[in-house]
């Protein structure tokens, strides 16, 4: 699966036809929320990524802002 990084920590991938991100707080409400997303659950077998979201292509024109929020989550502190 292709990832993206930041700082060694990968924070959003393409799988199939959809992104996957890993967020927190209102970003992750937010994804949630769009019409057929999901929590991303790799196995198929009810074992969800709690913090990852899979958000379909259908959706593409917010996979920026999301990668983002996803980045800002894996940045580090100073």
């Amino acid at each position: 699966m292709p990832m993206l990084y930041l700082g060694g920590k990968s924070f959003a991938g393409l799988y199939g036809n959809a992104m996957v991100f890993k967020l927190e707080g209102a970003a992750h409400a937010r994804a949630l929320g769009m019409a057929d997303a999901s929590l991303f659950d790799p196995s198929g077998m009810g074992r969800p990524m709690k913090a990852w979201v899979q958000v379909p292509l259908a959706h593409s024109s917010e996979w920026v802002d999301l990668a983002r929020a996803a980045a800002a989550g894996v940045a580090p502190r100073e």
